[in-house]
């Protein structure tokens, strides 16, 4: 069976669903836990590279001092042609080692249920109206060079990206399931009630549209194993 590298920056951001999804099509999958003192490795060891998210910023070296070792990485990957994944926190890692910006987003957070439109649509990302958990406090304002924006949404543009031929970079989670935004939201309480918010609306939106979410999100991570097994 291929081989997935996990990077996982942190204990409420996992693999979610992709811990089903991705093994039941051919894709096993390995994380590796740097908050926990795990080794970064300079390149990817396995078929394909998953980064995830996490309450980081994409810069903030001194907070997670293993940040570096990831973006070296993540280009390590690009340039190797690996197979590459990074979901919010790891989108924006992806974009910032590869000559992209992230910074504090100016139209506030998005949080909880919403849509993305996939305008250019590819072999991961079908063209339409993709339906998502975002929770996200910054943004990627500017695309490394080469990249190809794919989808955006009401208020961050740069909500999908391709580098290459096979780096993605997704702003927004297809792996997050109802129990991970509810420990999303209890953790970020605070911040949900400042953007006008209840954590509990936020979450029950959630688990009401979980049948069409959980629906996009295992085709998607299908099509994301398909497109490394072969």
């Amino acid at each position: 069976m291929a081989r997935a590298l996990v990077v996982q920056h942190h204990p409420s951001e996992g693999l979610g669903w992709f811990q089903e999804w991705l093994p039941a099509a051919s894709l096993d999958v390995h994380p590796i836990h740097p908050y926990l003192g795990h080794r970064v490795p300079t390149s990817v060891e396995g078929d394909a590279l998953i980064v995830l998210g996490g309450p980081m910023g994409c810069m903030d070296d001194d907070q997670a001092t293993w940040l570096p070792a990831v973006r070296s990485l993540l280009r390590t990957a690009v340039d190797d042609g690996v197979p590459t994944l990074g979901i919010c926190l790891g989108a924006q890692l992806l974009a910032a080692a590869t000559g992209g910006y992230v910074e504090r987003g100016t139209s506030g957070p998005e949080l909880g249920l919403g849509t993305v439109q996939i305008a250019e649509g590819d072999e991961l990302l079908p063209a339409g109206p993709w339906p998502v958990v975002q929770w996200h406090f910054d943004a990627i304002t500017s695309l490394p060079p080469g990249a190809v924006l794919l989808g955006s949404s009401d208020r961050y543009e740069n909500q999908a990206f391709r580098l290459g031929e096979v780096a993605w970079g997704l702003q927004f989670h297809a792996e997050a399931t109802t129990a991970m935004v509810q420990e999303w939201a209890d953790n970020d309480a605070t911040a949900v009630r400042e953007a006008g918010r209840e954590t509990g609306d936020v979450v029950s939106q959630v688990a009401f549209a979980e049948s069409v979410l959980t629906a996009t999100g295992e085709a998607f991570a299908h099509r994301f194993a398909k497109l490394v097994t072969g």
